[in-house]
């Protein structure tokens, strides 16, 4: 069996432990503002709230500069969009330095366990690079889920404050108060918008680019049409309620019959992986014919072996995941 250093067990745990605390201290310093501002805006009157957020503002300004010049590019615009998709509290800046972090962590980690072979390090390169950015995507899908399915309590919400005789806007605000995050998260940051000035179309329309859901856009382009022509903004909701909520129901049904090819999909995948690693550890020379073969001439042939059926594993994957994703 491989000896690993132990300097480079230490190195690599160093290093992981260090990442660790940045993200913590990351996240603490995030969520503490975000309480801070809830408390705020409880007791602070509006026109405080609009020097608060003008200051801010001018401070964002000042600190932005080099995130204006790379702004320009439209990866760094995406970033953005990903990040207020997963409501998470981290600027770009901050996204791509763990994402570095997490890179050079996992190829120390490929390198250290796979006793310095070159598969394992270019693995562990792979899964550090990737990694955040899956989490992203999952924070994404769940959020997006989430609100989905809290939609038609907030539509109902909505009509019977509007049959109260609340506003819109009064009925808006209901919302972010009664409801759960995210919703209500959402819904205050569009509160917020409109208290500093911005047209209330503006503010549904930022959330709307922060929550990619197609129920949302009928809700926002319901009230836009209903604000410029008229008409009975209450029963027009009710109605949309009504349908999201028979979509909402649907989807579940359908997610619930598909769940077996997801996790059947998910488990092909893994499972080769996670054997040959193991077999690799269990039994390095049988195994290290396809990485470190007797024959040097013979090489290239193992690793072609493995970067085809790595591919033929992707394509399964995707191929399992098209046939469970079915639209409603």
């Amino acid at each position: 069996m491989t000896n690993i250093n132990p300097m480079l067990i230490l190195i690599v745990g160093g290093g992981l432990a260090l990442l660790l605390l940045l993200v913590g201290v990351v996240l603490t310093y995030r969520s503490s503002r975000s309480l801070v501002e809830e408390r705020l805006d409880k007791y602070l009157g509006e026109e405080t709230l609009q020097a608060i957020e003008a200051e801010r503002e001018a401070q964002r300004q000042r600190e932005g500069r080099m995130d204006k010049q790379l702004a320009r590019t439209g990866w760094w615009e995406k970033v953005s969009r990903d990040l207020a998709r997963a409501n998470l509290r981290l600027k770009p800046m901050e996204y791509i330095w763990l994402r570095l972090g997490l890179t050079v962590v996992g190829t120390a980690l490929g390198y250290g366990l796979g006793g310095g072979t070159l598969v394992f390090t270019l693995a562990g390169l792979v899964l550090g690079y990737f990694s955040l950015g899956m989490f992203v995507k999952m924070r994404q899908g769940q959020r997006l889920r989430r609100f989905n399915s809290q939609l038609p309590d907030m539509l109902n919400l909505m009509v019977n404050g509007l049959r109260a005789g609340y506003s819109t806007l009064q009925a808006l605000e209901a919302v972010s108060r009664e409801m759960p995050d995210p919703i209500s998260t959402e819904f205050r940051r569009v509160v917020r918008e409109v208290q500093i000035g911005i047209p209330l179309e503006d503010a549904l329309d930022n959330m709307l680019r922060r929550i990619p859901s197609d129920d949302l856009d009928l809700v926002v382009t319901a009230i836009n049409i209903q604000r410029e022509v008229g008409g009975n903004l209450a029963d027009i909701l009710e109605t949309i309620s009504t349908t999201i909520r028979d979509r909402v129901r649907l989807k579940g049904e359908i997610r619930v019959l598909t769940s077996q090819v997801r996790f059947s999909g998910t488990a092909l995948a893994i499972l080769p992986i996670a054997l040959f690693f193991l077999i690799y550890r269990m039994n390095p020379s049988y195994m290290g014919q396809l990485i470190k073969p007797d024959n040097p001439a013979v090489k290239p042939i193992g690793y072609c072996i493995i970067g085809t059926g790595l591919i033929l594993i992707a394509v399964g994957y995707v191929v399992m995941n098209k046939i469970a994703d079915i639209e409603v």
